[in-house]
């Protein structure tokens, strides 16, 4: 479960947000009552970032992909 720490406590006790970011998940950090920070441990934050698929190969793998269309040729209103 996810705690918030006060930014001035959270400077005091770095190693103990550290150590609940990597046993408990995510710890966010206020400043004035409002949200500024949130710590990850290493796993989380590579889950987040990790590469993932390129649009153009999202399309061509769509099931989607095997439509055909046709422009419609007809004339043009004038």
């Amino acid at each position: 479960m996810s705690k918030s720490w006060q930014l001035q406590e959270a400077k005091n006790k770095f190693s103990q947000v550290v150590d609940e970011a990597q046993s408990k998940g995510p710890q966010t950090i206020t400043r004035h009552g409002k949200e500024v920070a949130v710590v990850l441990s290493a796993s989380e934050y590579y889950k987040l970032t990790a590469s993932k698929i390129k649009l153009s190969d999202f399309f061509s793998q769509s099931p989607l992909a095997e439509i055909t269309l046709e422009r419609d040729k007809s004339p043009l209103r004038d």
